[in-house]
């Protein structure tokens, strides 16, 4: 369908401008299913539109750590919990700049933001393997980046308050903080896939929706349920970045924990809704 977008592409803008995630997929309500990324586009390398919307998820979360983890520095360091913003601010902290992010990189990059999400989308085929493995690195390297700011604002602090990193919390199992980290990831990947289908905008047009508002409400919902558990990770990510900086034994103690959930749990949620929820189906012979 020449000059119309047959699909809210997360992240998959190849080499035009995207129509960008939170708004009318298309003019009529006549939906057709696009066709699936491409495994690997060489071409998407010769395009600054490439390289533009990883230099966005880089700076996206660098700007995702460096508020995040300063909060939670700002909470801990204080003696009285009552003096600070406590779990609820920091969970809003999480969950409000997920909104802020996602909205202004949306329609260059997707705004991913998590290796996870890149994951679970790659997994659904919105976009290619080059393009995730990118979106990875850059993440994984602004996260880096935004830890090692806030640990050189107070390096004493930092390092003597765990650094925000994740870890397991006593009195919880690795299993419990796998199936935390799974079932949480579960619920954001879920709601990015829900949120950005076109397919629904398509059906539900009268009904208005800003992508980027119940993304990040799931996130903050998430943190308020884990952070008591493993600080919540469900964003590689983060805990690498973190963990990096940080650099303790302990903090790579239970590392494996904060990919092996957020992967499952992405994998899981692509798989629900695009076998169960989408329900695509087949084409009965005549």
């Amino acid at each position: 369908m020449e000059g119309k977008e047959e699909d809210v592409h997360v992240g998959a803008n190849k080499y035009s401008e995207r129509q960008p995630i939170g708004t009318s997929a298309q003019t009529d309500k006549d939906y057709k299913e696009p066709p699936p990324a491409p495994l690997f586009e060489p071409g998407e390398l010769k395009s600054w539109s490439f390289y533009r919307a990883g230099i966005a998820e880089f700076i996206a979360t660098f700007l995702f750590l460096y508020i995040s983890i300063l909060t939670v520095m700002g909470v801990v360091k204080s003696p009285s919990k009552c003096s600070t913003v406590g779990i609820q601010g920091i969970a809003w902290a999480f969950g409000g700049m997920i909104f802020a992010l996602v909205y202004c990189t949306a329609g260059i990059s997707g705004g991913h933001i998590n290796p996870a999400v890149t994951f679970g989308l790659f997994l659904a085929r919105k976009l290619s393997l080059t393009r995730a493995i990118f979106y990875m690195v850059m993440q994984c390297l602004g996260a880096i980046c935004g830890a090692g700011v806030v640990k050189g604002y107070q390096t004493g602090l930092y390092e003597s308050q765990g650094g925000g990193a994740n870890v397991v919390a006593p009195g919880y199992t690795k299993g419990d903080g796998l199936g935390a980290e799974i079932v949480g990831t579960f619920v954001l990947v879920y709601t990015v896939f829900s949120a950005t289908d076109a397919k629904r905008s398509a059906r539900d047009s009268h009904v208005p929706i800003l992508a980027p508002l119940p993304i990040g409400f799931a996130v903050f919902l998430v943190h308020l349920a884990t952070i008591p558990i493993t600080g919540t990770g469900i964003n590689p990510a983060r805990s690498l970045g973190a963990a990096i900086i940080y650099n303790k034994d302990h903090a790579w103690d239970d590392h494996w924990i904060f990919w092996v959930g957020p992967f499952i749990g992405a994998a899981l949620a692509a798989m629900y809704h695009q076998i169960v929820i989408r329900a695509i189906p087949f084409k009965s012979r005549s």
